[in-house]
């Protein structure tokens, strides 16, 4: 992404854009004015290395775009909406993201270990707390595709668990 700013005319212009869109309007430019600074950027980006690994970075972003539309199949929750909130949506994104998530675990904490104190009693209702998330979600869907029967049925379900 290259954010260009032009200070031409009263106010100052911000333009965002792609490497290749960037490149035309760079281009587009340089050819209007005299040898300018967005003149030099488009020849730079004309000689980059990174145009001779193009195929590369596009096999790279797919990559990437694949990670962010990974789903937790408990709460629904997809990469893509975790990096831009930083909030998981429960306990199974741990295991679901766990590749995407030791490095930046590691790197805030120094290790990916519990190393602090631990409950004195386990959490026995951890396979409910999930389970009543993916009801929840359930019941979301079911009213938003106006399937009012399903959703009943899965709120009197929602009510006993949560009765436990």
């Amino acid at each position: 992404m290259f954010h260009i700013t032009e200070l031409t005319g009263n106010k100052p212009q911000e333009h965002h854009l792609c490497e290749d869109h960037a490149r035309e309007y760079l281009d587009d430019s340089s050819r209007n004015s005299e040898p300018s600074i967005s003149g030099n950027l488009a020849a730079e980006l004309a000689e980059s290395p990174i145009n001779s690994s193009n195929n590369s970075m596009t096999k790279m972003a797919a990559e990437l775009q694949a990670i962010d539309q990974q789903l937790c199949p408990i709460c629904g929750i997809s990469f893509y909406e975790f990096r831009n909130r930083g909030r998981l949506g429960c306990a199974n994104d741990y295991d679901c993201f766990s590749v995407q998530l030791e490095p930046l675990i590691r790197n805030i904490h120094g290790a990916t270990t519990h190393s602090g104190k631990s409950p004195k009693k386990p959490n026995l209702n951890q396979n409910n707390s999930s389970q009543l998330i993916k009801l929840r979600r359930d019941l979301d869907n079911a009213i938003g595709s106006e399937d009012y029967e399903l959703a009943s049925r899965i709120r009197d379900t929602i009510f006993e668990l949560e009765k436990k």
